[in-house]
């Protein structure tokens, strides 16, 4: 998997790339999503042998933003100070290691038990001793870090002294043979679909996004006339929307982190899930995305 976004499964269609409907019931590997931020990304860099940590921009390809020391830091994040005191943690406590790692960032421990780094709050079932909390996802392998390759981590992190690794716990039920016959249905049904470009995918997307953003059902007329697409190709998108939606009858959490949104006891963020046929992120958009669009990012 090239390093680039991890995509709905709904929305990856719209191009033509059918893949995902074999996605759904292939043996897989699933991992916990966690609503932090920011994204961490630390490691050694392969090119200098150089330990670093940053944002994800340090995948930026023109505007190389490493940061090897507190100077460093400062230089290219001091106009974000929270940024730049989660880094210089970061820098401090994380374990120096020669592979490149991504994660989320949920807090600074020191004695606390819940934590809001984003959207979700998260309820520790005792309070964090360690400096500071990362719920790693993804580890990277190449010569040149823009150019790397992601895969997601199946091993479990040891916890230090300083950082408490968190990595819920999730089960994914292997029996999911009730996928199929939907997902066959879906391949017949794309038989009378006209697939669009990237481009027009992007402005497709958007719509649909906006219509999550203001709690509005995504209407195929609408978005099709909008978007000047087939309306048949959003019925699909529509379709697996739905099939995406049963998936989640097959997952199970096992861990013992209570999660809100607003007060309200929720579901973690949702889940990635990697097989043969690619990485793709399973998140109740109705719920999740909706208050991810309209929540202010202090950090």
């Amino acid at each position: 998997m090239q390093n680039t976004h991890i995509e709905h499964p709904e929305d990856s269609i719209l191009t033509g790339d059918l893949s995902v409907l074999d996605w759904f019931s292939a043996d897989s590997i699933i991992s916990t999503k966690i609503d932090g931020a920011p994204a961490i990304v630390w490691g050694t860099n392969p090119e200098n042998g150089k330990f670093f940590v940053c944002t994800k921009a340090a995948f930026n390809k023109k505007k190389i933003r490493l940061c090897y020391t507190t100077d460093d830091i400062f230089m290219h994040f001091g106009h974000q100070p929270n940024v730049v005191k989660i880094l210089i943690y970061c820098l401090d406590f994380l374990p120096r290691t020669k592979r490149v790692y991504q994660g989320d960032w949920i807090g600074f421990g020191s004695g606390c038990d819940t934590f809001t780094p984003n959207v979700i709050t998260y309820k520790f079932p005792e309070p964090v001793r360690q400096d500071i909390i990362i719920a790693p996802h993804t580890y990277y392998t190449g010569d040149k870090l823009p150019e790397m390759v992601a895969h997601p981590i199946i091993s479990k992190f040891a916890s230090t002294k300083s950082v408490l690794f968190v990595q819920p716990e999730v089960e994914l039920n292997p029996y999911r043979e009730d996928l199929e016959d939907v997902c066959k249905f879906a391949k017949q049904m794309s038989t009378l679909c006209e697939f669009v470009s990237e481009n027009k995918a992007s402005q497709i997307k958007k719509a649909i996004n906006d219509c999550i953003r203001e709690q509005i059902p995504v209407n195929e007329d609408e978005i099709a006339e909008k978007c000047d697409c087939d309306i048949n190709l959003i019925r699909l998108w529509k379709l697996v929307a739905s099939i995406k939606e049963d998936l989640f009858l097959f997952i199970h959490e096992t861990d013992d982190i209570e999660c809100y949104i607003w007060d309200v006891q929720s579901f973690h963020e949702g889940y990635v899930i990697h097989n043969e046929f690619g990485s793709y992120k399973v998140v109740d958009r109705e719920v999740f995305s909706h208050a991810n669009f309209n929540i202010a990012k202090s950090w």
